[in-house]
């Protein structure tokens, strides 16, 4: 069954704990749109003109350097919300939102949001927690790129994936992602992931499958990072 705006809204952590009839204001602002597999969702440096959320499908956020190198930062699935900090200040996009499959998007643009805003000041507080979240996680980020090996930010990736998206079974949590676009989440090539996935799964910490990945062994990775992910296997290079 298709999630409503009601429900979306009030289970995002920016609107959620709001009285009943505030989240009906902001249902109401709310407009819907299908959008096939591969359509571009909004673009980086695009205008920030609207808060989505996903009512079904999945939708990919992705950055671009200068250079055309694109990394992913976030898969959206059905219930997320996203665009909340172009809609706020009105700057530019960011990132630029793709789907993945063929999904159906809620859609809040920024000028009858502001204007319940300045109506309704409890939704002040429930911005500046999101803004909060945000930095929290842009710093998190940072601090991956600039302190964490190379085996220790995969290890961490795959986790945080695993927790948001995967699915635990009897021989671990399956993840549903390529190691194309594990690598284009870490700004890595394809043949470094690929090379600690092999020794990994050497090692029983990780199965790999045809577009799929599975944490056998979620400790281990967890101890990797911890120890500061400098291992070496036979083959010569840190894991």
């Amino acid at each position: 069954m298709a999630l409503t705006a009601q429900t979306i809204l009030e289970r995002n952590r920016l609107f959620r704990g709001l009285p009943a009839a505030t989240i009906s204001q902001l249902a109401a602002l709310a407009l819907r749109k299908t959008y096939p597999e591969g359509a571009v969702v909004f673009s980086q440096t695009g205008p920030g003109d609207a808060l989505y959320g996903v009512v079904t499908g999945k939708v990919l956020i992705s950055a671009s350097s200068p250079e055309g190198r694109e990394m992913f930062l976030n898969i959206m699935e059905p219930g997320d919300t996203f665009g909340e900090i172009a809609l706020l200040d009105g700057q530019p996009r960011t990132a630029s939102a793709s789907t993945t499959a063929t999904s159906e998007l809620m859609i809040i643009m920024r000028a009858p949001f502001l204007a319940l805003v300045h109506r309704e000041p409890k939704l002040v507080d429930h911005l500046l927690q999101l803004l909060c979240q945000r930095v929290r996680w842009t710093s998190g980020l940072a601090e991956e790129s600039a302190l964490l090996g190379v085996p220790a930010r995969l290890a961490r990736r795959l986790l945080s994936l695993g927790e948001l998206h995967g699915r635990r079974g009897a021989e671990g949590v399956q993840i549903n992602i390529s190691q194309e676009d594990v690598a284009r989440f870490l700004g890595l090539s394809r043949q470094i992931v690929n090379q600690y996935l092999q020794s990994w799964k050497a090692r029983g910490w990780v199965a790999l499958g045809r577009g799929k990945i599975t944490l056998a062994d979620e400790g281990a990775l967890r101890r990797m990072i911890a120890g500061g992910g400098q291992e070496t296997d036979e083959s010569g290079f840190d894991a």
